[in-house]
């Protein structure tokens, strides 16, 4: 196997993280379990968004779980990358927003 930074590994042992602070965790865990229950959005939904969030935030464990969650839930290949654009877009949209706020300080040091 290819050796990189994150070990896909240590995805399996998320509920670890309980071991030093066990009471935060279960708060954690809880909200998170209710958080992906079913609601006003679907279970699939919910797994789409978390996929495309995890593009945004760039965490590995989360596209390699919220991959494999949303084709379990009936997510297809076309639907994953059509999310994942849509995250490229915000993500890209954000950045060049915060343009506005250079083009402000060029126009206040030169004026």
């Amino acid at each position: 196997m290819d050796k990189t930074y994150y070990n896909p590994d240590d995805l399996k042992k998320f509920g670890d993280i309980a071991e030093f602070q066990p009471e935060l965790a279960e708060k954690f865990f809880d909200y998170y379990g209710s958080v992906f229950k079913e609601g006003a959005l679907t279970e699939r939904e919910k797994s789409l968004i978390a996929l495309a969030v995890s593009h945004a935030v760039q965490c590995p464990y989360c596209i390699d779980a919220y991959t494999k969650d949303s084709l379990q839930k009936g997510v297809d290949e076309e639907q994953m990358m059509e999310a994942v654009h849509v995250a490229a877009a915000i993500r890209g949209g954000a950045s060049l927003v915060h343009g506005v706020q250079m083009m402000n300080k060029v126009k206040e040091v030169t004026m």
